[in-house]
């Protein structure tokens, strides 16, 4: 499952587990998610690691920029989970 729709469904439903309230198919996907979802950093942190878990991969602090945005976020699974 590294395919990069496979690593936008699994984004969406853990973006959605955060922030039920926000459609995922109405967010800029070049804009940052904490900005278009209004999480805080402890809400960034909870995605980070429920994707680290669910994908069994290490995602260090140092990458944390380059899940910024929703289009960055499916590149780097699609990297690091292939």
């Amino acid at each position: 499952m590294s395919s990069p729709a496979d690593m936008e469904a699994a984004l969406g439903e853990e973006l959605h587990r955060i922030a039920p309230d926000i459609e995922v198919s109405d967010i800029d996907r070049k804009g940052e998610l904490r900005e278009e979802f209004d999480i805080d950093s402890m809400d960034f942190l909870n995605l980070v690691t429920a994707l680290s878990k669910r994908f069994d991969i290490p995602i260090p602090e140092t990458d944390y920029p380059r899940l910024s945005s929703f289009d960055n976020a499916v590149a780097y699974l699609v990297e690091k989970v292939a």
